[in-house]
């Protein structure tokens, strides 16, 4: 009905806020003040931040929702036009995946430690292991994990643990191109296979 549509515009429109917001995380963190100077790019006024009563949460959020959809899509891709025959590894394409989803952060890597900070919140932790659950599950599913047993549970916590490890790892890594980063995760996915 007409309240679906009033939503569905608003969604829309926070959206479209949120995106604009990225380019000025650089320079304002994940605040209010980035989603200002986002909503003004768009043609909304400053005040728009209203929309967003969780703050620098909702824009940290929208960053991990759009970078784990990219990374499905990247992922149903490469699935998609690999030869069976040459199949990776599981553990090689987990891996490669884990890499590939770290690598996004990158352009915000200054200002990560503060996203990780603002999730780690009460009321922001639901969406934020929500959204590790979604990343790991999807992870798994391209890898070929079908199986639905209690190893599915260990694998996907296991693979979580990885991935939040190596983030922080990375806040840290001062390496060219992070290759220390992508050691350390590889040392982390062969502890991981030989269990």
């Amino acid at each position: 009905g007409e309240e679906d549509n009033t939503n569905e515009k608003e969604y829309k429109i926070k959206y479209k806020i949120l995106e604009a917001s990225l380019p000025f995380v650089q320079e304002h963190g994940w605040t209010k003040n980035a989603i200002s100077e986002g909503a003004r790019t768009v043609g909304y006024p400053g005040t728009a931040h209203g929309l967003f009563p969780r703050g620098g949460a909702e824009l940290v959020q929208y960053f991990y929702v759009i970078c784990n959809q990219q990374l499905a899509q990247t992922l149903k891709k490469e699935t998609e036009a690999a030869d069976p025959s040459k199949c990776k590894e599981p553990a090689l394409f987990i891996q490669g995946a884990v890499e590939k989803r770290l690598r996004m952060i990158i352009p915000y890597i200054g200002m990560w430690p503060q996203a990780l900070v603002i999730m780690s919140l009460p009321p922001n932790v639901p969406p934020a292991l929500a959204n590790l659950l979604t990343l790991v599950d999807d992870i798994c599913y391209y890898a070929g994990d079908r199986s639905v047993d209690f190893s599915w549970y260990s694998r996907r916590v296991a693979l979580a643990g990885i991935y939040k490890m190596t983030e922080l790892y990375m806040i840290q890594d001062k390496s060219a191109d992070f290759e220390e980063t992508w050691h350390f995760l590889g040392r982390r996915i062969e502890d991981v296979s030989q269990l």
